[in-house]
């Protein structure tokens, strides 16, 4: 199975794409940048694709009884209607996607911590926040996906674990576009490490599943993995299951360590729990072993090598550390 499947991104045009910001600006992102080596975008603006020119008057989400409204502030236009039947014909389109970055709080791509205001006119917004217009109907289809804003992504534990389930996604279409249950078999195996990471319980399960005791259509059989596979990536990995995770592979080389080479790997992992050192460190050591006996299960497990090398950045907002 290629590693190296490329994912498929809708992103917010604005960020690193054009100068489509209502102010006639553009985001830049470093994190975008490294992954447009590795993965297909498909920009989008939805507010210049509802006829909305650059710059712009702003937006902003006004609450009306029991729905909300996006409302051009200054000249009272609302704006509802036509983002609305874009939104939804636009993502009628997506044949194959894996995830979406999407701008932050923006009234129309933001997914989450948009501002919502009671009423138009100089008020407080409510202290309520919702999702864009646009991003609101991208979490009603494709919640299951890789989908984030752009500020979540500054985060290491976020992106981190962004990048993981991206790329495990991506991997996984190649069993769909293969349809069998030997494609499913070997996707099981190479990400098993991946899935004790996130929720054991349902790792066991998908396991089961790839036996196929009812003789079931594989395709059949494929559907209900991939329901298991986004269940299981829904959130980020607990760092007492990446603990377990790197134990179990300890044991791979229990035989051929010295006692202080496992004294030292126990300490990281340690560090590792109290926050001291990111993951990788941990996972490194284990790489290095790896090579080093030449351990052929442990080669194939994406666990260790979940993405590409050069998106592997540690850096950190200090927002959004996550339980992991």
């Amino acid at each position: 199975m290629d590693r190296n499947e490329r994912p498929r991104i809708v992103i917010s045009k604005c960020i690193e794409f054009a100068s489509c910001r209502w102010n006639g600006l553009m985001i830049t992102s470093g994190f975008v940048k490294k992954l447009r080596d590795h993965a297909e975008f498909v920009p989008v603006c939805a507010e210049m694709e509802i006829g909305l020119g650059v710059p712009r008057k702003p937006l902003r989400l006004v609450g009306r009884e029991d729905s909300v409204h996006m409302v051009q502030s200054e000249t009272m236009l609302d704006i509802t209607g036509p983002m609305q039947r874009f939104a939804n014909g636009f993502l009628d389109t997506l044949e194959r996607v894996e995830g979406f970055i999407l701008k932050d709080r923006s009234p129309s791509c933001g997914n989450k911590d948009v501002k919502v205001y009671p009423k138009m006119g100089k008020v407080a917004p409510s202290t309520t926040k919702g999702s864009g217009l646009f991003g609101k109907a991208v979490l009603e289809r494709f919640s299951h996906l890789a989908v984030e804003n752009e500020g979540k992504l500054n985060s290491f534990r976020m992106r981190e674990h962004f990048l993981t389930k991206l790329f495990t996604l991506a991997r996984f279409r190649t069993v769909k576009e293969a349809g069998g249950m030997n494609a499913l078999v070997q996707f099981h195996t190479e990400n098993k490490y991946i899935l004790m990471a996130y929720n054991q319980s349902a790792m066991r399960l998908m396991g089961r599943l790839t036996a196929n005791p009812g003789r079931k259509d594989p395709r059949e059989v494929i559907g209900e993995y991939e329901n298991l596979l986004t269940g299981t990536l829904a959130k980020l990995s607990r760092y007492t299951s990446n603990i377990n995770v790197l134990m179990h592979a300890l044991g791979y080389f229990k035989e051929g360590l010295q006692a202080a080479e496992k004294s030292f790997f126990l300490d990281t992992i340690e560090r590792y729990r109290k926050g001291k050192v990111p993951l990788s460190v941990c996972t490194e050591i284990v790489r290095s072993w790896i090579v080093r006996f030449s351990e052929p299960y442990l080669t194939r497990q994406t666990y260790f090598s979940p993405y590409p090398e050069d998106l592997v950045e540690i850096t950190d907002s200090g927002k959004g550390r996550g339980t992991g």
